[in-house]
């Protein structure tokens, strides 16, 4: 007991010293100064408005394989779930029943019930694997009690309050029949449809209690050919079904042994063009009864028509909707409305103009336009056409039908209507798939531009020049006045009131250049500008003729430094199908296209060039070289031809061939033609190339070499044309696998240095700059994730300290390399940049966690040592350990994680001090780092009072001690 005692008083104190450490942490009142995040959901997959006036939620499932909540009041997200992004993550269907969404997931393998107040989970329950068809609610006795999913071969029915399995049958002849339809009304009875391409449709109903075939029969239909979206079941077990090739319906009785009936559209009055859709839709608002007897035809893409089917079979036109875009159905407890979404101004949908549009609602059962019951909204002139359309009805007190109206465009774009047109709330989902983006200083403000032409011009004389500075200076102090009475003004009122309002009108660039536009490019075509202080979006663009899946690269050909001329982007797509490529040209500060015709480009471009040569007008010029090795110039005045004939035997460029494995590098000529000078090949059979990565053209280095422990200097290899090429083995047997890096000059095609990581597999994340080069990947032999760093040093004498050149390296630099344990996965990978590299480099590493670590280079430096020495201590060298640990106060993103984070830009800003960061995925976050902490800025608590007091104080002291001392000497004199 005596020695337990004892060995606790140490425990204690070791407990007590722990607890008395300091820690880095965020104040409550830091959080979102500096700082901002944007979550998203992705492009709708399906979506469910609840039927009620006060409804304050609509349930969402994306292509993102998100499931969500939206505030219906405000857009704002209640609650998220976002599942794996692979094909295992995809949401197949999702169902509504009260408070509750059930989804299937995975091709048909998990099941799932949501509790949509909260977003928490029900109940899960995993499936056999099969090729998923359709889920439905089935309704037993006035409740809904079972959910059935329907797979290629099987059909199983489950428990809505448990997700356990009622049970599950084999469907008879699925090698042939291809089942595709579930449909239940409530007789306790599940019919089954199926379909043989060309031949017949099969009929199987089970019953809901055990499971057992009550019926089955076949039909022939040698004209059907797919059951999906070209059939629909209704009514009292009755299936409509579309053909194309005859412009008719066919109607068919579930419980009769009657064959099909066919309806000529033409009889019915309608009009039939090609090309003919063959589209049906129903409506079943409650599971346990039958589905209404209306429904829904897609005759061509802009004409519809409402029909009914009577008890008998017969069928018959409720209403034509002949220039209609978008159509639904939605139900407020016993009235069943259809919403349809037409051009205002009448005219063809595909082709409004205007982009006017007006939805109106339709009784179902009858046909007739109900009154009041306009949602009339215009879209911006770049925006697409809206592709889906959603309805939330509700009854008034005075029983009438009142709805708003839910509205996706081709861009991603959410708008929520409500009557008679107001925006209630719109979501940029589009912004969860960025592709590229660039950060651009903003322009000079009234008062700086002034600055620049203070003094006048030298034909202006004396007296006009004299003028400009009085006026200039006038300028500069109106400035100064507002800025003094907006502090006194805003002084005066509480933080929580106070707007800093951003518009696109007074955006102007800070004193330490820390506000930027943040310009970003999105898979659907989209062009966005975000003001990075806050995150507002002053501006965007659509490009209408960009396909789904082409390829972006943004560059910034003028900058805001010229003034007044205007920066200048240049965007370059390029078609993933034909390789076609297009350029856009545009101002990133205002969104507006340039008034710079671009060229048209007729082959597909390999590979694009920003050289560092300008026009007249201070653009930088840009080189496009397609896949007939063709150069185009992009200004191409005479000034820039002159000056690119003069310096093309310095210009070359890189082009990478993945597919067949080579790597050539290209130089420019003269007359603009372009000549190979090397090329490598790497085998394809063996591996394949993964990343080709160079530095950064911004990239500045401030220090050439290191200091040694003994005083002399280790000089770095800095070489600008250094690429760094990632390879990975194509056999994916863990004991074959490998991971190679080439350090390659892209001006002579020169190997610098190769090395091979045996058992090794990507995914691979690479970051290039300065001297060393940082990679990671899974080691398949340690299961684990590990860091290797490559450092390249010229020794401890340089070659040519005065100008660098591919073409005079006789010597190869001594590469240093070392490899680190990493205790979690990676998402995204960068490295901080300062406007003069003065500062400690960090490495910002994305956590699939959502988390932001900021990693000191320091601690992946090959040269640490395993036993420090004098010397290492000299240098500050950290003893090696293989283990880097992840620390929670260097997360630059506290709780703001982001989801499926897949990518990191950096930008400098005008303190050395300070990098800013932009890191996007599912969501947008921007923050700022201070690798080397803010050594070029007084703190937030900084005591400006008690300096100043003393300040005076002194002074006074002064002044008192200066009169008493002349005083003494006076009186000193007169003695």
């Amino acid at each position: 007991m005596a020695a337990s005692r004892l060995w606790g008083v140490p425990a204690c104190l070791a407990l007590l010293l722990l607890l008395l450490l300091p820690a880095d942490a965020v104040y409550e009142d830091q959080v979102g100064k500096f700082d901002w995040r944007q979550q998203y959901v992705g492009k709708l997959k399906f979506a469910s408005l609840e039927a009620s006036q006060g409804s304050k939620k609509l349930i969402v499932a994306t292509e993102k394989n998100v499931m969500a909540a939206f505030n219906s009041r405000t857009g704002d997200i209640l609650w998220r779930h976002v599942d794996k992004g692979t094909p295992e993550g995809v949401v197949d269907t999702m169902l509504i029943h009260g408070q509750d969404a059930i989804t299937v997931s995975n091709g048909g393998r998990i099941l799932r019930s949501w509790e949509t107040n909260i977003g928490g989970l029900n109940w899960e329950i995993s499936m056999d694997t099969g090729s998923f068809q359709m889920a439905s609610l089935v309704g037993l006795q006035d409740s809904i009690k079972y959910v059935a999913v329907l797979k290629k071969g099987v059909l199983s029915l489950h428990y809505l309050s448990n997700g356990h399995q009622k049970w599950v049958e084999q469907l008879p002849d699925s090698e042939t029949v291809q089942y595709q339809l579930v449909y239940s009304h409530g007789t306790g009875v599940v019919y089954v449809l199926g379909v043989s391409p060309q031949s017949h449709v099969s009929i199987l109903a089970f019953s809901v209690e055990d499971g057992e075939i009550a019926k089955q029969s076949r039909v022939e239909a040698p004209w059907i050919r797919s059951l999906s979206q070209s059939c629909a079941a209704m009514g009292e077990a009755v299936l409509a079904c579309a053909d194309v090739a005859t412009a008719s319906l066919y109607t068919l009785s579930l419980d009769s042994s009657e064959g099909m009936k066919q309806v000529l559209l033409e009889s019915l009055g309608l009009q039939v063009m090609e090309p003919f859709q063959a589209r049906l839709w129903s409506s079943q608002p409650n599971p346990a009864s039958a589905s209404r007897a209306q429904f829904l035809v897609q005759l061509s893409p802009t004409h519809f028509a409402l029909l009914l089917l009577h008890r008998n079979g017969v069928l018959s036109l409720l209403r034509d909707f002949p220039q209609a875009g978008l159509v639904t159905f939605a139900t407020t407890n016993e009235k069943t409305v259809a919403a349809v979404l037409t051009c205002k101004a009448e005219a063809e949908f595909l082709s409004c103009h205007n982009r006017s549009y007006v939805t109106n609602l339709y009784l179902a059962e009858t046909g007739q336009r109900l009154l009041d019951t306009t949602i009339s909204f215009t879209l911006e002139k770049s925006s697409p056409r809206p592709e889906q359309l959603y309805i939330q009805v509700f009854l008034k007190k005075d029983d009438s039908v009142g709805y708003r109206a839910l509205v996706q465009t081709a861009d991603h774009m959410l708008l929520f209507f409500q009557q008679p047109g107001k925006v209630l709330w719109s979501r940029e989902e589009s912004l969860a798939e960025v592709v590229n983006l660039q950060m651009v200083d903003l322009p000079l403000t009234g008062a700086q531009a002034e600055l620049e032409g203070e003094f006048g011009k030298k034909a202006d004389g004396l007296l006009g020049m004299v003028l400009k500075r009085l006026s200039s200076q006038l300028i500069l102090l109106q400035a100064w006045t507002a800025h003094l009475w907006k502090m006194f003004y805003d002084a005066r009122k509480p933080r929580s009131l106070i707007k800093n309002e951003i518009n696109i009108d007074n955006l102007a660039r800070d004193e330490f250049n820390l506000q930027k536009m943040i310009v970003v490019v999105t898979a659907s075509g989209k062009l966005f500008g975000i003001e990075s202080s806050s995150g507002t979006i002053l501006w965007k663009q659509y490009l209408q003729d960009v396909k789904p899946g082409s390829s972006f690269k943004l560059m910034v050909q003028r900058t805001t430094a010229h003034f007044p001329h205007p920066p200048q982007c240049t965007l370059l797509v390029k078609d993933k199908e034909t390789g076609r490529s297009s350029l856009y040209v545009f101002n990133p500060i205002f969104g507006r296209w340039s008034q710079v015709a671009p060229p048209v480009l007729e082959r597909p471009i390999l590979q694009s060039l920003l050289l560092p040569i300008m026009d007249q007008d201070y653009a930088k010029v840009l080189l496009l070289i397609d896949d007939e090795y063709k150069v185009t110039v992009f200004p191409a005045t005479r000034n820039v031809l002159r000056q690119l004939e003069e310096m093309a035997p310095s210009v070359s460029f890189y082009l990478a061939d993945v597919e067949q494995g080579k790597l050539s590098g290209r130089q420019l000529r003269k007359d603009l033609t372009t000549e190979e000078s090397w090329e490598i090949t790497i085998p394809t059979d063996v591996q394949r190339i993964v990343t080709v990565k160079g530095k950064r053209a911004n990239e500045h280095v401030h220090s050439q070499g290191r200091v040694m422990g003994d005083r002399s200097v280790l000089y770095k290899s800095l070489n600008p044309n250094l690429l760094a090429v990632v390879t990975e083995s194509t056999d994916s047997h863990h004991e074959r696998t490998f991971i190679g890096i080439y350090l390659i000059d892209s001006v002579t095609g020169r190997i610098i240095h190769s090395s091979v990581q045996r058992k090794a597999k990507g995914p691979v994340h690479i970051v290039h700059s300065e001297n060393w080069v940082v990679y990671q990947y899974w080691n398949t032999k340690a299961r684990r994730n590990e860091f290797t760093v490559l450092e390249l040093y010229e020794g401890t004498e340089q070659y040519n300290a005065t100008a660098f050149s591919s073409l005079d390296r006789p010597f190869l630099p001594q590469v240093l390399q070392q490899s680190y344990i990493f205790p979690s996965a990676i998402s995204a990978m960068e490295v901080t940049i300062t406007e003069r590299g003065i500062t400690s480099r960090h490495l910002l590493i994305g956590l699939p966690s959502g988390a932001i670590l900021s990693l000191p280079k320091a601690l992946l430096d090959p040269r640490r040592p395993e036993i420090p020495t004098e010397q290492t201590r000299e240098e500050n060298l950290i003893p090696y350990s293989p283990d880097v640990q992840i620390h929670a106060e260097r997360f630059i993103n506290y709780n703001q994680t982001i989801s499926r984070m897949r990518g990191i830009y950096t930008a400098p800003s005008g303190l050395e001090s300070t990098c800013l960061v932009v890191a996007y995925g599912l969501d947008l976050y921007q923050t700022r780092v201070y690798p080397s902490k803010q050594f070029d800025v007084l703190k937030d608590d900084y005591d400006y009072v008690l300096i100043s007091s003393v300040l005076f104080g002194l002074v006074f002291a002064t002044m008192i001690t200066k009169r008493l001392a002349q005083v003494k000497l006076l009186n000193r004199a007169w003695r």
